[in-house]
């Protein structure tokens, strides 16, 4: 089929995204194999469409106008466990991956239970929870360089991963395709048992509702304790400083904002650095609460809060 036939027009966004906020893509096109990812960024040029890329919808924020230009889904959500290696597709489900790892013994990814999206997405923004975080385990990131029109392999050097980034978020024209997980072999009830107390922990903090999972990146308790001696000093005495970080929920959890609404748009009651869809949240409203958020954070303590999440067609 060509691949005119199978872009799509005027697909409402908001059903493919875990706020479940977002107008329509223009343009819209799911790719499960590189010679349709190839046509789609090729008819995009021809057509001077932008490109957008979007794996499993979480942490992210879609314009209430939609996205003027071609939105491509990744979809292809292979997994393939050899030895201690995954291989897995971009678009494969994270949740899936882990589960998969535990059946077969494979410790280093335990962290990732119950949270929510893809494998591309979590390796753009260098997921991770508990001390860890996805960039650890990559061996290998295949990528397509929407520049060079070519696929590309990246070692875990080339990944420049840092603290929720990556080079795949500073470089748009680096696209994931597939990456190579390597993990050890473990032990199976450690690892059902390190499992089960995230399961725990993440059902008493993550909300109910709608949400894109973080909003706001944890600080940096050296920069705190520079903008803010005696907040740095209170969070060590009350053992929040977790590797050299402060968790932004607990600034916000001071300013006692949990429970403020803003249209259909609402600070979780269950953790701070959540922001919830209680039904009819527009992104205009995640927008306005946000700003809001730093604002009072940035008055009271000085601190400037940076988002964790993505805003796309803004």
């Amino acid at each position: 089929m060509p691949i005119e036939q199978k872009i799509k027009q005027n697909i409402i966004l908001a059903p493919l995204t875990t706020f479940k906020i977002g107008g329509p893509a223009k343009f819209f096109i799911e790719v499960k194999s590189k010679e349709e990812f190839l046509q789609a960024l090729d008819w995009a040029e021809k057509e001077k469409q932008d490109v957008f890329v979007l794996a499993g919808g979480s942490n992210v924020l879609i314009n209430d106008n939609g996205i003027k230009g071609l939105v491509i889904k990744i979809s292809n959500s292979n997994i393939k466990i050899k030895g201690e290696r995954i291989e897995c597709g971009a678009g494969a489900n994270l949740a899936v991956a882990v589960s998969m790892a535990t059946k077969e013994n494979l410790t280093g990814l335990e962290w990732a239970v119950g949270i929510p999206g893809t494998i591309g997405g979590a390796i753009r923004g260098n997921a991770g929870g508990y001390g860890s975080n996805i960039g650890e385990i990559i061996e290998t990131v295949e990528v397509l360089d929407a520049r060079k029109n070519q696929f590309l392999q990246f070692s875990r050097r080339d990944c420049e991963f840092n603290y929720r980034i990556s080079i795949f978020k500073t470089n748009s024209d680096l696209l994931i395709w597939q990456t190579t997980l390597r993990l050890k072999k473990g032990r199976g009830d450690e690892i059902k048992k390190e499992i089960n107390k995230y399961v725990k922990i993440r059902s008493k903090t993550n909300p109910k509702l709608p949400s894109a999972g973080s909003i706001f990146k944890n600080i940096n308790f050296k920069i705190l304790n520079e903008n803010n001696i005696h907040l740095a000093e209170k969070a060590k005495e009350e053992g929040v400083v977790k590797d050299e970080m402060v968790g932004a929920g607990w600034l916000i959890d001071i300013l006692d904002l949990k429970g403020k609404t803003i249209g259909g748009a609402k600070i979780s009651l269950e953790h701070a650095n959540f922001i919830v869809n209680t039904g009819k949240a527009t992104a205009e409203d995640v927008i306005t609460i946000i700003s809001y958020i730093k604002q009072q954070v940035r008055d009271r303590f000085k601190v400037q809060l940076q988002e964790e999440i993505q805003y796309l067609g803004f």
